[in-house]
């Protein structure tokens, strides 16, 4: 990638809107952009001061024509999100007009954008860290509110300055041990040796707190992960809808109507559920339906928690204890649908017989009802409190959420714990010094102070183009 070229792209999703924006970043943004328009005053971008919009239209130069009616906002560097003069063209949100004026700048000499190019140019100029620019993509996915806001925490630098005040520690800590490396000749001092070790101890310490946060943090970036599963005519599909509150899946008395998964996002107390509708468990010799259990049984094994559902209102069968032995080594909750099925007399002694059978392969067992909704409530609590325990408490430390962020924290946990060993053991100043260095070079990985492009290319690759 070169920064001395000047890249364009549509910035906004596919699709009609009121708005649609072309934006352009680069030393030649400004110029190019003043090639293909023409203001009614006779007034250039070039003369238009930063953070100005300026009413105008937008012409073909080889044909004379007019595209659009647009908006244009001029913004200077080093003002800017990328550090560079940006250009954003607001057209009328219709993908004919952002289209042509994108295929115009082009022509012009802007080259159309990478995946996340602009935010990679923020990073590369000193606008963003590597962590914060990795928030953007997280802001941008958030599902719910609590996503929004650990992403905004992110993109504010809040992780960022924990990494740099641990690095800043380790740095220390490394230039300490690397002077007796350079003068051998002078013994090290025990009470500097102890003060070493404690202050190696408290960031290792600190490490081991981010790490700790991870499991669970993971699941408001990513979501969390929830298979419906049991055999066929259970209410799965009923359960879905009542779970979302719409009519997602296709509810019939005929078993085996699901046959492909279904996948639909909850909002729980601000954790996102992505729940996966799977098909009925069961043998079958129809070549869809066994599709649809092998993929069934695929959602099982990727999920973070499982549902499994049992028809309540007659006896256990074969089939739903074949499915309670799939999921027994999973984070299971069984649900006992159709509950508005059995009658008041016939209720207490039918809970305590599937309690008694069934409690060797969960111990969360609750009662709903697809239909009229009983149950769901509490469903939606237990899903959350087994995967989240007391997570309002750990919500005020900083927290990891990037699995990227993880490897680099454990790695770093890893080598100062060598390191912390080798003083111990009284092993050779530079076995310890190549530790030290390895852990500060793993916590730079997630700031960018360390990087390749490699990592450069596999992070913003999951960027949208525009951004």
């Amino acid at each position: 990638m070169f920064l001395d070229d000047t890249i364009a792209a549509i910035s906004t999703p596919s699709g009609e809107g009121g708005i649609g924006i072309v934006r352009l970043s680069g030393k030649d943004a400004v110029r190019i952009a003043d090639k293909v328009f023409i203001s009614p005053k006779g007034k250039t971008l070039s003369a238009s001061k930063s953070h100005r919009i300026i009413y105008g239209f937008i012409k073909d130069p080889s044909a004379d024509k007019t595209v659009d009616e647009v908006l244009v906002s001029v913004m200077l560097s080093p003002n800017t999100y990328t550090r560079e003069d940006i250009v954003e063209i607001n057209c009328h949100g219709g993908m004919l007009p952002l289209r042509k004026v994108l295929e115009l700048v082009i022509k012009e000499g802007a080259r159309l954008a990478e995946p996340g190019e602009f935010t990679k140019r923020a990073f590369l100029n000193g606008r963003l860290d590597l962590s914060e620019a990795e928030a953007v993509i997280d802001l941008i996915r958030a599902k719910t509110d609590e996503s929004r806001k650990i992403a905004l925490e992110q993109l504010e630098g809040r992780l960022s300055e924990k990494i740099l005040e641990l690095r800043e520690g380790l740095t220390r800590i490394c230039t300490f041990v690397e002077a007796y490396i350079d003068f051998p000749e002078d013994e090290i001092e025990i009470s500097s040796k102890k003060e070493m070790m404690e202050s190696a101890r408290n960031i290792l310490m600190e490490l081991e707190s981010l790490l700790k946060t991870y499991d669970e943090g993971r699941f408001f970036r990513e979501g969390l992960g929830a298979a419906i599963v049991g055999r066929p005519n259970v209410g799965k599909s009923s359960l879905l809808n009542a779970l979302i509150q719409k009519d997602r899946a296709i509810v019939t008395e005929m078993p085996g109507t699901t046959r492909d998964i279904i996948e639909e996002y909850l909002n729980i107390n601000g954790l996102p559920l992505r729940i996966i509708d799977t098909a009925g468990i069961r043998e079958s010799h129809d070549m869809a339906e066994i599709e649809g259990v092998k993929r069934s049984l695929n959602a099982i094994e990727n999920a973070d928690i499982v549902i499994a559902v049992i028809d309540g209102s007659g006896p256990l069968k074969k089939e739903d204890f074949e499915m309670l032995g799939k999921v027994r080594d999973k984070n299971t909750i069984i649900a006992i649908n159709k509950s508005d099925l059995i009658s008041s007399e016939e209720q207490e002694s039918r809970r305590s017989e599937v309690i008694s059978r069934l409690s060797s392969y969960s111990t969360r067992i609750i009662w709903i009802s697809g239909k009229t909704g009983e149950g769901i409530e509490e469903l939606k609590n237990t899903i959350f409190n087994s995967s989240l325990k007391n997570w309002k408490e750990q919500r005020e430390g900083i927290i990891v959420t990037n699995l990227r962020h993880k490897i680099a924290v454990q790695a770093a946990y890893d080598s100062l714990g060598k390191a912390l060993n080798s003083m111990a053991a009284d092993q050779p100043i530079e076995i310890i010094a190549i530790d030290l260095r390895d852990a500060l070079d793993r916590l730079g990985e997630i700031v960018g102070a360390v990087t390749t492009d490699d990592i450069l290319n596999r992070i913003f690759s999951d960027f949208c183009i525009g951004k």
